[in-house]
């Protein structure tokens, strides 16, 4: 039987290669996501972009980075802000519209004595739940 030999090396270059094709593969998606989502180009800039990274990729994605690289930054951070300020708003509204705790409870049933809507029974009823809650 033939025995495989797989060095120490040639482990640590395979996984070496993999992580290298992984950060390539990222780093082309991250441009064509920045080709495809900027705004401040016409179509046609945009498709000379891409044809220009297929036909040469290597030099077309470094190209990129060079020319674009402040762009790039201030796109992304537009981008995460308006993430974080979308999920902030989202938070606020789901935070107002659930439970605002005994307080809340009370100064509701409180408008609906007021208002006539229930009788006192029903009013100390519902203040007796929520203070047990």
């Amino acid at each position: 039987m033939l025995a495989v030999v797989y060095p120490f090396l040639e482990v640590f270059w395979t996984i070496l290669v993999f992580f290298a094709f992984v950060v390539w593969l990222w780093l082309l998606f991250s441009i064509f996501a920045d080709i495809f989502r900027r705004h401040d180009t016409s179509g046609w800039v945009k498709v000379l972009w891409l044809v220009f990274i297929v036909v040469l990729p290597f030099l077309g994605v470094f190209v990129y980075i060079i020319a674009e690289h402040s762009g790039m930054t201030e796109r992304t951070l537009e981008r995460q802000q308006a993430a974080q300020s979308d999920f902030d708003t989202y938070v606020k509204s789901v935070a107002g519209q659930g439970n605002g705790g005994p307080a809340s409870e009370i100064a509701k049933a409180k408008q609906l004595l007021d208002a006539g809507s229930i009788t006192q029974s029903e009013f100390d009823e519902i203040k007796r739940h929520a203070l047990a809650h």
